[in-house]
């Protein structure tokens, strides 16, 4: 668990990832800055165990190191977050012509930014960010899936939804040519809150009103990653699990 301060706000947070119960690998990567704890990655790959590898890999390097060398420049927060997944797009693609055993890799991407006084959020595909904020928790993210546009359009209820055979389709990720679309928004945040970002290994085994429980209950980041990886495993455990906590505290 690490903390960083930011007057007057303090970040407390902490990550965690885990094969799961049924893979043999883990397609999932995850990366905190640590001890700053100025951004937060997460990213869930596929395309086979090595392509899936491959591209959540990439996917964090690129995105990390762009932040890092850009993160006193001018740009704005927005420009920022989309130029970083945009390299990682392209990297992802250079990769894909260099290894064709590898060419229907990609990977979801979930990125946090605390910076400035400013808080941003970008994302592709089906990991996801919630926010805790006292008994509510609130998903702040849209997924990029077939199921979720099905949804939002009526085709299909929230029951079908749950059991679908096309849910882990993905409509959008990093890894194609026609990338079209990068959520990015900024994020309002009180002392209190707290940020929860995942992989759907973890929203997959586990509802929202169990995870609110969880996250309500146990206040060390820390403990509620390792509690949140081994409910979703107690529940199958089927794909790979990430989970980072971000507690934002009055310091």
């Amino acid at each position: 668990m690490s903390e960083s301060t930011s007057l007057p706000l303090k970040l407390v947070f902490a990550g965690l990832t885990d094969v799961g119960v049924l893979r043999s690998v883990n397609q999932d990567a995850f990366y905190v800055d640590e001890p700053a704890g100025r951004y937060f990655i997460v990213a869930d790959g596929m395309g086979g165990h090595a392509g899936g590898q491959e591209a959540s890999r990439l996917a964090i390097d690129i995105i990390r190191n762009y932040l890092e060398e850009h993160w006193q420049s001018p740009e704005s927060s927005y420009m920022l977050l989309k130029a970083a997944f945009l390299k990682a797009n392209r990297a992802i693609l250079q990769d894909q012509r260099e290894h064709p055993e590898r060419a229907d890799m990609g990977t979801t991407a979930l990125t946090l930014i605390f910076r400035g006084d400013e808080v941003w959020c970008a994302h592709i595909g089906d990991s996801r960010l919630y926010r805790l904020r006292g008994a509510k928790l609130d998903q702040l993210t849209e997924d990029h899936t077939w199921v979720a546009r099905a949804l939002r359009v009526g085709t299909i209820t929230p029951a079908q939804a749950r059991t679908h055979p096309w849910r882990h389709v993905l409509s959008q990720c990093l890894g194609r040519a026609d990338l079209r679309q990068i959520d990015i928004s900024a994020l309002d945040l009180q002392p209190g809150d707290r940020l929860l970002l995942c992989s759907d290994g973890l929203t997959e085994e586990l509802s929202d009103t169990m995870i609110a429980h969880h996250l309500k209950t146990i206040r060390s980041c820390e403990k509620v990653t390792q509690v949140l990886v081994e409910a979703a495993k107690e529940n199958g455990g089927r794909d790979n699990i990430t989970v980072v906590v971000v507690a934002i505290e009055m310091d």
